[in-house]
């Protein structure tokens, strides 16, 4: 159950950039949480918020060239180092690719966050959802779900909630 909430300034890409933009991030935002981005359960809980600034400011000065901020959360247990690293890489890569060009290929303008919700403070359909919850829905199975869980929150002090 990834969630994106893409800060986009305002006109600093064109309509279909962003589109294409928006459907890119949405694949390797399930991918680097280990899921399969053609699986339409998994599709179906990956939501993208876009905010438009109407302007940003850096170092007190109105930007120049726009930045964006993206803050990827994931429910506990869904990043270790080299998914984290990806995601910052792989979201950073494609803002400055949906630019096309129109400004410097400057990577500092992009801010990537990669929050984990902790186990069991996700909130959706009323209740909470855990991590067993969001992988039963994906993979339609509790038992393989509940072992899922069970591995990626092993070894982070968090027991499995429901479990």
């Amino acid at each position: 159950m990834p969630m994106l909430d893409a800060h986009i300034p305002a006109g600093a890409l064109s309509p279909t950039s962003e589109e294409q933009l928006l459907a890119r991030l949405t694949d390797m935002l399930i991918r680097n949480e280990g899921a399969d981005p053609s699986n339409p359960q998994v599709r179906s809980i990956a939501w993208l918020f876009v905010h438009r600034p109407e302007a940003v400011y850096v170092a007190g000065e109105l930007a120049r060239a726009p930045h964006y901020r993206f803050v990827a959360s994931v429910p506990e247990g869904q990043y270790e180092p080299e998914r984290r690293q990806a995601m910052v890489r792989d979201i950073t890569e494609a803002v400055l690719d949906a630019e096309q060009g129109a400004h410097d290929r400057d990577p500092r303008r992009v801010w990537v966050f990669t929050p984990e919700i902790p186990d069991g403070t996700w909130g959706a359909l009323g209740t909470i959802v855990t991590l067993a919850d969001i992988a039963t829905f994906a993979t339609g199975d509790a038992e393989r779900g509940r072992r899922y869980a069970e591995e990626r929150l092993a070894g982070r002090g968090a027991a499995v909630v429901g479990a």
